[in-house]
């Protein structure tokens, strides 16, 4: 493959050109395995081309941390040098996790079902915009206490830290419940027709809803940030597996 714009040609598909310094790549579908990791290179609506990357999973719990690393260490070698815009994934978690933690491009998970075919049916799609305040200049409304303690703050910080959500509401506690769990849990309700969500946490018996504005633009992209929020949740820990 050549540069688009100077072309000069290009050690691999989608790589950077360090020449003229063009991106050739916009996006990048990585889809993590226990053993290994499935690049799709993207620009706009073509596929560039694919690569594998091979780990040999260790049972150890020293040694698996390290091989973990290692792992998710050479698909961020292979993804910065594609310099994309944006990185979709799906598959195992913690080397996507792993991996989403030595990067800094926007990092979204999709659907496991074939991820990129997912992909490229939303890339016709309007884009989402994207809020970029700080996390604590989200927070509105008349309510101002939280259940949950450190984990209920920190629960509304992983979602007011999403860039699709403009305002997060902290709504009334309702202490009424007949819950017995101990241990708040939360989880984002599915969209309205706007595209907005609601948070709710439970902490025993007490419930909060929490209003989510966002800025998705009908049901179905809301969705779409929901299954983002939910999956942020699940690992931060702050939802049942």
């Amino acid at each position: 493959m050549h540069c688009r714009r100077c072309g000069n040609p290009l050690e691999k598909p989608g790589d950077y050109c360090l020449t003229c310094n063009t991106a050739n790549c916009d996006a990048v579908v990585a889809v993590f395995e226990a053993d290994r990791a499935t690049l799709t290179f993207l620009d706009e609506e073509d596929v560039l081309g694919e690569t594998t990357v091979t780990t040999i999973p260790e049972s150890d719990d020293e040694t698996k941390v390290v091989q973990l690393r290692n792992f998710a260490g050479l698909v961020a070698d292979e993804i910065r040098r594609k310099r994309p815009e944006t990185v979709y994934a799906a598959g195992e978690r913690d080397p996507l996790r792993e991996t989403r933690a030595q990067l800094h491009h926007e990092f979204y998970r999709v659907s496991d079902d074939d991820p990129v075919q997912r992909v490229l049916d939303t890339r016709g799609e309007r884009t989402l915009e994207v809020v970029d305040i700080p996390p604590a200049e989200k927070l509105g409304g008349s309510h101002s206490t939280l259940i949950g303690g450190r984990r209920g703050r920190r629960a509304i910080g992983v979602v007011a830290g999403h860039p699709h959500v403009k305002k997060v509401i902290p709504g009334p506690i309702d202490a009424g419940g007949t819950g017995s769990r101990t241990g708040l849990r939360a989880k984002v309700t599915r969209a309205d027709d706007n595209g907005n969500v609601r948070l709710l946490l439970r902490d025993g018996s007490s419930v909060q809803e929490n209003r989510i504005v966002t800025t998705a633009m009908n049901r179905e992209t809301g969705e779409r940030v929901r299954d983002d929020l939910n999956e942020a949740l699940r690992e931060d820990g702050l939802q049942d597996e």
